[in-house]
C-alpha cells in the first residue's frame, strides 16, 4: 500500500483550519485508502482547493471603511442615519470623524488635508462656497455621470448650480439654507400696514413706526467683517440690479453704479437711525437676539432663526412671518444661497462605495426623516409642501419661495480672498473710514488684481 502520510501532513498544513478542512480531508483519505484511485485524489483535491480559496475570502472580507469629517453638531444629526446606512449596507461601514464647529475651520482641515497629497476623507461634507476651490484643485470627484438630470431637476436650482464648477457637477446638496427678510407680522397687522417689497417702502415703514413708539429699531442686518456680510451684502446688491463678479466674462461688478447705490442704501439705514449703530459689529446671532427681545419690525437672517424665536417664553413666538429679500424699486430680489452637500474625494480608494452612501444620505426618503428630526432646511423642492413637513414646519412652503429666489456668491476658485477683499471694504464704508464710492472702487481693484494673477481659465471659476 502506498504511504500516504506525506501527502496529507502537506494537505493539512495548507488548509485552513475550518470545517471544509475536515471534510476535504477525510474524504480524499477514504478515496486514497480506500480505492487507491490516485488520479480521483488528485482531482478531488483540486476541485475542493480551487472552491476553497474562492469561497474563503467571501466568509472573511471585511467591510469597507469610509471616512467622513464632520462638525461636532452635524455629526450628531446625521449618526442615526450613517447607522441606519449601515444596517442596509453590511459590506460598508462610515468612520465619521469629529470636526470643529467653525465651518472656516473645517475647510482648513479638508485644505490641509488635500494638500499633503493622500486625504484621509473618501466623502467630502462641503458648503456651497467651498466646491469652486475644491474643484479648481483637483481635490474632488466629478460626479456628473453619476445622477440623471431627471434626478437633479428634483432639487432647489440654485442648490444644484452651487455644485458645479465650468459645467461639471462636484456635490450632491443634502440641506438648503437662503437669507430672507423676517418681519413683526402682528406690528404690521396693528399699523394696518402691508410687508414691504422695496428697500424704500421698509424704511418707511420703520421710520413711522419708531415715531409711533412701536419698535425701538427698523431693520437688523449682519455688518461685522466676516463671510456673513459678503452673504448679506450679494442680497442688496442683487435688489439693485448688481453683481459682484461674473466669471464667465470675467468682469468685476463692485465698483459700478448698483454696488454703490447698496452700500449707500446700508449706511443710510444707521445714518437715519432704523438700524443700530452697532450693527457694523454684529453677526447673525447679535442680529437674531436683539431681534427676539422684540424691540424691532425687520430682520435680515437665516432659516435658523424661526425655531429659535419660536420657543416657549420667546417674546416673538408666533409673531413673525417671512418673505424673500427686498429689492429696489423696478428691480427683483434675491436670496444669498447656502447650505450643504456631499462629494468624494479624488484620493478615495472606495469610490463606489463613498457614492453608494451619498445616494442613501441624500435620497428624498432619507432627507425627509432627517427634516422631520432636524428642522433643516430641505433641498428637495417637494419636501417644502410635504404633508408631514409642513404640519410641522407651517413656514416651509413660504421658505419655498425665498430658496427659490436665489443669489449666489460668484464661483470663484479664489472665492475665500475675494470674500476677504469685500469684506475689509464694506467694513470701511460702514464704519465711515472711507467712502462708498472710494471702497467699492478699492475693493474691484483689488478684486481684479487677485483674479489677474491667473490666467482667465483658472479665475473664471
Amino acid at each position: 500500500m502506498v504511504n500516504s502520510k506525506p501527502l496529507a501532513q502537506f494537505l493539512r498544513s495548507i488548509t485552513p483550519k475550518l470545517k471544509i478542512r475536515k471534510i476535504f480531508f477525510v474524504h480524499l483519505s477514504l478515496v486514497w485508502r480506500r480505492t487507491g484511485l490516485y488520479l480521483l485524489a488528485l482531482f478531488t483535491s483540486i476541485i475542493l482547493g480551487i472552491l476553497f480559496f474562492f469561497i474563503q475570502p467571501a466568509l472573511t472580507q471585511q467591510p469597507i471603511v469610509l471616512t467622513m469629517l464632520m462638525q461636532g453638531q452635524d455629526l450628531l444629526n446625521w449618526r442615526p442615519f450613517v447607522e441606519e446606512f449601515e444596517q442596509k449596507n453590511p459590506d460598508i461601514r462610515i468612520n465619521l470623524v469629529e470636526g470643529p464647529f467653525d465651518s472656516n475651520l473645517i475647510e482648513n482641515l479638508y485644505t490641509s488635508a488635500f494638500l499633503l497629497g493622500d486625504s484621509p476623507y473618501d466623502i467630502i461634507n462641503m458648503d456651497i462656497v467651498w466646491v469652486p476651490k475644491f474643484a479648481a484643485a483637483g481635490w474632488i470627484m466629478d460626479l456628473s455621470n453619476k445622477i440623471s438630470s431627471e434626478q437633479l431637476s428634483k432639487f432647489i436650482p440654485g442648490n444644484v448650480e452651487g455644485g458645479r464648477y465650468k459645467g461639471k457637477l462636484y456635490r450632491i446638496p443634502h440641506a438648503s439654507d437662503a437669507g430672507m427678510l423676517y418681519y413683526r407680522k402682528d406690528i404690521l397687522e396693528q399699523a394696518g400696514v402691508e410687508p414691504p417689497e422695496t428697500f424704500e417702502q421698509m424704511v418707511n415703514i420703520s421710520q413711522n413706526l419708531q415715531k409711533q413708539g412701536k419698535a425701538t429699531w427698523g431693520y437688523l442686518w449682519q455688518g461685522k467683517q466676516y463671510e456673513g456680510v459678503s452673504a448679506m451684502f450679494v442680497e442688496v446688491l442683487e435688489g439693485f440690479g448688481g453683481f459682484w463678479a461674473n466669471p464667465q466674462t470675467f468682469e468685476i461688478g463692485l465698483d459700478k453704479p448698483e454696488a454703490i447705490k447698496a452700500v449707500e442704501f446700508l449706511k443710510s439705514t444707521i445714518t437715519s437711525g432704523i438700524s443700530p449703530p452697532g450693527v457694523t459689529t454684529y453677526g447673525e446671532e447679535e442680529t437674531r437676539l436683539l431681534f427676539q427681545s422684540g424691540k424691532t419690525i425687520f430682520l435680515r437672517n437665516w432659516p435658523y432663526v424661526w425655531k429659535l424665536a419660536n420657543v416657549e417664553g420667546s417674546k416673538i413666538k408666533g409673531k413673525i412671518a417671512i418673505k424673500p429679500m427686498l429689492h429696489a424699486a423696478g428691480k427683483k430680489g434675491g436670496s444669498c444661497l447656502g447650505g450643504w452637500g456631499w462629494g468624494i474625494a479624488k484620493t478615495s480608494r472606495h469610490p463606489e462605495e463613498a457614492w453608494r452612501a451619498i445616494q442613501y444620505l441624500t435620497s428624498e426618503e432619507t432627507q425627509r426623516k432627517f427634516i422631520l428630526q432636524t428642522g433643516f432646511v430641505p433641498s428637495y423642492k417637494s419636501l417644502f409642501t410635504d404633508r408631514q413637513v409642513v404640519a410641522l414646519y407651517p413656514h416651509y412652503p413660504q421658505l419655498l419661495k425665498v430658496v427659490e429666489q436665489a443669489a449666489l456668491r460668484p464661483p470663484l476658485a479664489q472665492y475665500a480672498q475675494a470674500s476677504d477683499i469685500l469684506q475689509r471694504y464694506l467694513s470701511a464704508a460702514f464704519t465711515g473710514r472711507m467712502t462708498s464710492e472710494k471702497a467699492m472702487k478699492a475693493a474691484a481693484s483689488e478684486t481684479r488684481n487677485l483674479l489677474g494673477r491667473f490666467k482667465p481659465s483658472q479665475a473664471n471659476g
